[in-house]
């Protein structure tokens, strides 16, 4: 599934049972998944804390080369991704190998819609939808499909790209006609050369989740600042990195930012999780 707006490949480092809490890596690629990173990686700890169970099974639909995949991995669970990509399952393997994840991550060809072919219901303790619901043809079909492997008390982590930071971009840059079309738009895209099929409010991600059946966890902005900040006064400026990296941290929670964020990041938590 093509997704430019997935996570690059440098991101957080996993956490080890012998190691504290990871911090992330202080690279501007970092900016970019520190937040979903951090979310991602406290739920994960709340589920082992709930469980009683050190390992956890994770589904990672759409998950790719793994950006996210092998750190949970290295966090000592398992993870399966499904993705329709042959190469970047075979980029996954290769990724999980050099990591020393290995045995710990399985690829399995496949999509979201078709995701009952591949995995089974009901087996997972969390499930990462992230960079999916841009290209499905059915937003709500995917989060359903993503609700329905999850067990009695699991969590879903849910990224998909947000309007209000495509709208804010497009003018910044002087294409005044492209953001408002994309405010028009049913679908939130700037025109026929834009390659987003589809944006979200937090409003309308909040709604698919809670539509079926979860409550919601969380909401975060992600990549509030970090698009819109100039590449060379983070790359020169000292401790630039460092400080937005805080700032992004700081904004993501506040629902203000969240109509400008690039991404929109909500954590979903089943009934039993919530009991648990």
């Amino acid at each position: 599934m093509p997704d430019p707006m997935r996570p690059p490949a440098s991101h957080p480092g996993p956490q080890t049972a012998a190691s504290p809490r990871s911090e992330p890596s202080r690279s501007r690629s970092a900016l970019r998944t520190a937040v979903v990173w951090d979310v991602l990686q406290d739920a994960l700890d709340r589920r082992v804390k709930a469980t009683g169970r050190q390992t956890l099974d994770v589904l990672d639909t759409g998950g790719g080369s793994g950006n996210f995949a092998v750190p949970v991995a290295g966090l000592g669970h398992r993870v399966t991704v499904v993705d329709p990509s042959p190469n970047a399952l075979f980029a996954l393997e290769r990724r999980a190998a050099e990591a020393g994840v290995a045995e710990r991550v399985r690829g399995v060809q496949g999509d979201a819609r078709g995701l009952f072919d591949v995995v089974e219901r009901g087996g997972y303790d969390a499930v990462l939808c992230h960079g999916v619901l841009e290209y499905v043809d059915d937003p709500a079909e995917g989060v359903r499909n993503a609700v329905a492997a999850l067990r009695a008390d699991g969590v879903l982590s849910l990224l998909a790209a947000g309007l209000g930071g495509a709208v804010l971009a497009r003018a910044l840059a002087g294409h005044f006609t492209e953001a408002r079309q994309a405010l028009a738009d049913p679908d939130g895209r700037w025109g026929t050369g834009d390659p987003v099929p589809r944006r979200f409010t937090a409003e309308q991600l909040t709604g698919l989740v809670e539509a079926a059946g979860l409550r919601i966890g969380a909401v975060h902005g992600v990549r509030v600042f970090a698009d819109l900040v100039p590449g060379v006064l983070v790359d020169t400026e000292p401790g630039a990195v460092d400080a937005l990296l805080k700032l992004e941290a700081a904004a993501a929670e506040l629902a203000a930012f969240h109509s400008v964020a690039t991404q929109l990041h909500v954590l979903g938590e089943t009934r039993g999780a919530d009991e648990s």
